[in-house]
C-alpha cells in the first residue's frame, strides 16, 4: 500500500471534450501520440515497447502481459486501448498489457499530460507511470518514480498520486489520494497531468492542483530522484500486492482507454 500523506476532494469535475486541453500558454508542445491508428492495430513500435511476461513485475501481480493486439490495440476512434482479460495464458489465469516509451522517448524537465478512462472492479489497477531515463544502469528505486496516477479498482472514487525513490518506496512512497465526490472515475474520461522541473512536481487532475512535491517533503535523509528525463508507462495490473486478488464478480475484460498523450515544455 502506498502512504496517503493527504487526501483531497474534487467535486464536480468534468472532464473537457477531446482535444481541449486546459494547458496553458505558459507551455510549448514538444510530442503526442493521438493513438488514430485504424481498429485492432497495435501501437507504434518507433515509439511503444512491450513489457512481456507473467513473473509478478515485483509486486505478486497476476497477469501475464503480452504483446498481442487482443491485449493493447487502437480502436479505431482516435483511443488506444489496454485490456485486462480473464483467460489462461503462459500459466497465468489474467493477460493484460504494459507498455514503455524506454530508449525512444523520455522527458523532462516537461509537462506530461493524458486523457484517460480508468476501468474499475476488485483486483483491477490501472496506472499511467514514469521511470528515470537511467533505471538500467541504477535501478529502482534509484532511478526515481513518478505515479501520474494509480487507482485501487475496488476503491474506484480515489486517484493515487505517488513518488518513489532511494528511502521513500513502495509502502513508504511520498503520496496523495484524490476522491472524486459522488462517483467513479472510471465513469468518463478525465485529464491528469504532472509538472516535472528540478526542484518540485505538481499534479492536476482536470486543470485542478491536486498534489506538489519539494524535497522538503521527502524523509529526513533521502535524496531527490527526479531531476533527470523520464520515459512513459501505460499499465493495467491484476492482482498484486497493492490491490486485492478480483473475485468471480470482478468484470472482464477490464479496458483502459487513453485518448491521447501530450508531453510539453516551458514556453521560453
Amino acid at each position: 500500500m502506498r502512504s496517503l500523506l493527504s487526501l483531497g476532494v474534487l467535486v464536480g469535475c468534468v472532464a473537457p471534450e477531446r482535444n481541449d486541453s486546459p494547458v496553458d500558454n505558459a507551455w510549448v508542445k514538444v510530442w503526442s501520440d493521438e493513438f488514430d491508428g485504424e481498429a485492432g492495430s497495435p501501437v507504434d513500435a518507433a515509439t511503444w515497447n512491450h513489457d512481456v511476461g507473467g513473473h509478478g513485475w515485483g509486486n505478486d501481480q497476476l497477469e501475464y502481459n503480452t504483446d498481442r493486439t487482443a491485449n493493447v490495440f487502437h480502436d479505431g476512434e482516435g483511443r488506444l486501448v489496454i485490456r485486462a482479460q480473464r483467460e489462461a495464458y503462459e500459466g497465468n489465469s489474467f493477460t493484460s498489457g504494459r507498455i514503455t516509451t524506454m530508449g525512444k522517448a523520455e522527458f523532462g524537465p516537461a509537462r506530461i499530460e493524458a486523457r484517460i478512462r480508468v476501468p474499475e472492479g476488485q483486483g483491477i489497477w490501472p496506472a499511467f507511470w514514469l521511470l528515470g531515463e537511467d533505471f538500467e544502469e541504477v535501478g529502482w528505486p534509484t532511478c526515481g518514480e513518478i505515479d501520474i496516477l494509480e487507482l485501487r479498482g475496488s476503491e474506484p472514487d480515489t486517484i493515487i498520486t505517488t513518488v518513489h525513490g532511494p528511502g521513500y518506496n513502495g509502502g513508504d512512497g511520498v503520496g496523495n489520494g484524490t476522491q472524486l465526490a459522488g462517483g467513479s472515475w472510471s465513469d468518463d474520461f478525465h485529464y491528469y497531468a504532472v509538472d516535472i522541473d528540478p526542484d518540485h512536481l505538481v499534479w492536476w487532475i482536470d486543470g485542478e492542483r491536486a498534489h506538489t512535491v519539494r524535497p522538503g517533503d521527502l524523509p529526513a535523509g533521502t535524496s531527490w530522484a527526479f531531476d533527470r528525463a523520464f520515459f512513459l508507462i501505460l499499465n493495467v495490473a491484476v492482482g498484486g500486492r497493492f490491490v486485492q486478488a478480483p473475485t468471480a464478480e470482478t468484470d472482464f475484460p477490464a479496458d483502459m482507454l487513453v485518448d491521447w498523450i501530450r508531453v510539453y515544455e516551458r514556453a521560453p
